[in-house]
């Protein structure tokens, strides 16, 4: 896995959110606000479980790699907008290493 990617995707999603919304589709989600964002993060995870289906089907993953790279991308600036990063969905999923997953749900259920 190649962290250089998330850490460069990272700065570049920090800079066009600041660029001309003209200029930038990032820019002009963040412009739009937040509703926007998770219209475009649950529009991308409609597709992407869509291109699962299909995937299973004909065994061709191509079009589920492009979907959840585009779910991917959009949460990334939904984390953006919110003021965080790829940086703190990766040190929660560093903390779970070491649980079950019955174990993190069992927690959940506590708080």
């Amino acid at each position: 896995m190649n962290d250089a990617v998330l850490n460069q995707l990272t700065k570049v999603l920090e800079a066009r959110k600041k660029a001309s919304a003209d200029d930038s589709y990032v820019s002009s989600l963040h412009q739009k606000g937040l509703n926007k964002i998770l219209e475009k993060v649950g529009e991308e995870s409609i597709e992407t479980i869509l291109a699962a289906r299909d995937a299973e089907i004909s065994g061709q993953n191509e079009k589920l790699i492009y979907e959840t790279a585009d779910l991917w991308f959009h949460t990334l600036v939904m984390l953006s907008h919110l003021g965080e990063d790829a940086s703190a969905v990766l040190t929660e999923l560093e903390r779970r290493f070491d649980l079950s997953g019955l174990e993190e749900k069992a927690q959940r259920k506590k708080n």
